[in-house]
């Protein structure tokens, strides 16, 4: 089975949460066993948000998960992208795994909606999938099925099942 990690950062956006349920639920949807690799907080605020592990079974701290990360370990990045360091952890992540990558960024600020994009498209050759927003996870959610859309994904029925 291909696997797919997911990147979250400082939760402080209220989109975020229910995006990044939404994008495990999408990924595990194409065939994917997902992984979300986030900061204390995020993974407290995923935890409440889905106490059975309904949708996020596989959740991990950030920074431990760096430190044994290996290119081939994943099959699929994605990247929550609305902070400085978000951008700094994608980047390194992107280059570690060395692997397919979306980076969906955010921010209710243009000014920094369009420096995390450039920076983004300046140290990476991932795909971006971008949108103003904070609150209203919708924009984000259009954007972040349109990119998956777009890739060469795998889909549910063409997963291959470990032996």
């Amino acid at each position: 089975m291909k696997k797919a990690i997911i990147l979250l950062g400082c939760p402080e956006s209220p989109s975020q949460t229910p995006l990044a349920v939404y994008a495990t639920n999408k990924l595990t949807g194409m065939g994917y066993k997902v992984t979300v690799a986030s900061t204390p907080s995020a993974k407290k605020l995923l935890e409440v948000s889905d106490p059975e592990e309904y949708y996020v079974k596989n959740k991990t701290d950030i920074e431990s998960c760096l430190d044994g990360l290996d290119q081939g370990d994943y099959d699929f990045l994605l990247g929550f992208v609305h902070k400085d360091a978000a951008v700094s952890y994608f980047v390194t992540f992107y280059h570690i795994l060395n692997t397919k990558s979306l980076a969906l960024v955010f921010h209710r600020d243009p000014e920094k909606l369009e420096y995390f994009e450039n920076t983004v498209k300046e140290n990476t050759e991932a795909e971006i999938a971008s949108a103003r927003a904070y609150h209203n996870p919708t924009p984000l959610k259009v954007r972040l099925d349109r990119a998956l859309d777009k890739q060469d994904m795998p889909k549910k029925e063409d997963k291959v099942e470990d032996s």
